[in-house]
């Protein structure tokens, strides 16, 4: 048995080598001990969001912002293709919106589980005033209007097509962009004469274009997922962004800019 002092400097230093370990064990995080998305750190997150999204997400980003001291969050908008493009080849990057559920699911490995935020749907964008009187979809097949639509791979263009086609409208697009705000310009600047836009873009624009309502029955809905990155070096601070993005705080700002519930 050990003298009395010696027992006394044992257990102070059998205490100080456990203090370390104490501290590396149940230190309130998650069990790979990260951080859990409540706990996460004031961040700089960069969100791949589509383009269709830049203005209510700019609105919901300085609310983030200010409802999370510390916390910054940079947007990098561009039609969903180009986003998974960034994705796989690894763009530094914690979060992605997409504005359809296909791009998405591509993705599966490099993502966290996805959740629909928002909806939206499809309007006709034509020129000022309507000098073709366009009513309807069938109209867009008259060989005297020049009709702008998204690339076959941008998900308002695949939309735009579903409906075309269910309608059994044909026509030959001048041109084919590469996300729907790129449409939309084609029409406010007059390079051309409509163009199928989703209905949150058309009410930015004003009286520069005229937006015809597509009837639910003959429209598409497109479906707003979002996810973290696995690649994120602010997984908990990621987490807790794509939550908020659920809240009645971030959805009112989302059904103020025209999109749909989820």
């Amino acid at each position: 048995m050990y003298p009395p002092r010696r027992r006394t400097v044992t257990a102070v230093l059998t205490a100080a080598l456990l203090l370390p370990l104490a501290a590396c064990g149940d230190g309130g995080g998650d069990a790979d001990g990260g951080e859990s998305a409540a706990e996460a750190k004031p961040a700089h997150l960069t969100v791949l969001a589509a383009s269709s999204l830049t203005d209510a997400f700019r609105t919901a980003g300085a609310a983030y912002e200010a409802a999370h001291p510390g916390t910054r969050v940079t947007f990098s908008f561009a039609g969903s293709q180009e986003l998974a493009a960034q994705v796989r080849q690894g763009a530094p990057a914690d979060a992605l919106v997409t504005a359809d559920t296909r791009t998405m699911d591509g993705l599966g490995s490099e993502t966290g589980p996805p959740r629909v935020i928002a909806k939206n749907r499809l309007v006709i964008a034509a020129g000022k005033g309507n000098p073709f009187k366009i009513d309807d979809l069938k109209d867009l097949a008259d060989p005297r209007i020049k009709v702008v639509l998204a690339a076959p791979e941008v998900p308002v263009g695949r939309y735009g097509r579903q409906i075309l086609d269910a309608q059994k409208v044909e026509l030959r697009p001048v041109s084919e962009e590469p996300n729907v705000r790129a449409v939309l310009s084609k029409v406010e600047l007059g390079e051309a004469d409509a163009g199928l836009v989703y209905r949150t873009d058309s009410v930015k624009s004003g009286d520069r274009i005229a937006a015809v309502d597509i009837p639910d029955a003959q429209n598409a809905v497109a479906s707003y997922p979002a996810a973290t990155l696995k690649q994120s070096r602010n997984a908990a601070a990621a987490t807790a962004f794509v939550d908020w993005l659920s809240t009645p705080e971030a959805q009112k700002i989302l059904q103020d800019a025209g999109f749909q519930q989820a």
